[in-house]
Formats: structure tokens, sequence, C-alpha cells
């Protein structure tokens, strides 16, 4: 136990934070990317509502100049063979 929380809430504390913080990171480097200069703006603003990313993921699979697709984000996690 960490003070009053146990080692699993406090896991799942931990994987939470980084999900968002992740969604987030794309997102913001995206629209600043694309001079989406609102939307960047917009997820700033928003970071404070925080809620799991939901904000970051909807601008960037349907507004996002560039829309982000399930096969690049599935890139991410496949080792490139060269």
């Amino acid at each position: 136990m960490i003070g009053n929380v146990d080692i699993q809430t406090f896991a799942l504390i931990i994987i939470l934070v980084a999900w968002t913080f992740a969604w987030k990171g794309v997102a913001l480097w995206r629209a600043a990317k694309l001079g989406q200069k609102n939307w960047f703006i917009a997820l700033i603003i928003l970071s404070i509502l925080n809620l799991l990313g939901l904000v970051e993921i909807i601008y960037l699979f349907f507004f996002a100049k560039k829309k982000l697709t399930i096969k690049e984000v599935k890139s991410w996690f496949v080792k490139q063979t060269s």
C-alpha cells in the first residue's frame, strides 16, 4: 500500500496518466505542425478537464487536417524491418 491506496489502484492511476499524456502530446504536436492554432489552444484549455485523452483522440481522428488512422497508430507499436 502507498498511503491509503493499494498498489493496483496506484498502477491504474499511473497507466491512465500515461495514456492521457501520450494522446495529449500527439494531438498538440499534430495541431501545431498543421498550423491549427484554434485546436492547439482548445486542447490546452480543455486539458484542465482532462477526460482521459478523449478530446485529443476526437481531434486526431476526426478534425485534424491530416486525420490519424488506426493503421498509423498500429505502426507505432510494430517493429520496422529494414
